[in-house]
């Protein structure tokens, strides 16, 4: 079976920094496309971050230059570094395992942006 835990969220302050983790069982990482997605308040589900299979990384335009995805092989574990948060990026973050036809979500972990 295929597990992924996120963990990492919390409450920050604007400007601040998070680190979140995905931790993946059951299959392995490199062959997959890895995806964070999150979700607002009374909001839609927004596309964060893609790793590619082959290692390439993508952003949404809101998150670019702020947000970083990382992938560690070893541990089967992707990462989303998350700087310069602002209060729109409040939400609950997803990460995505893409293994065509399959996906698996895993069950969220919130991150709360506010002084």
């Amino acid at each position: 079976q295929v597990h992924l835990v996120e963990s990492g969220g919390g409450l920050v302050q604007p400007g601040g920094s998070l680190r979140l983790s995905c931790a993946v069982s059951g299959i392995r990482i490199s062959i997959a496309d890895m995806v964070w997605y999150r979700h607002g308040p009374g909001e839609q589900r927004e596309w964060v971050a893609m790793m590619t299979r082959g290692g390439t990384p993508n952003y949404a335009d809101s998150v670019k230059g702020r947000f970083t995805i990382t992938r560690d092989s070893a541990k089967n574990t992707v990462y989303l570094q998350m700087n310069s948060l602002k209060p729109e990026d409040t939400a609950a973050y997803y990460c995505l395992l893409k293994w065509t036809p399959l996906d698996y979500w895993g069950k969220g972990s919130l991150v709360t942006v506010s002084s």
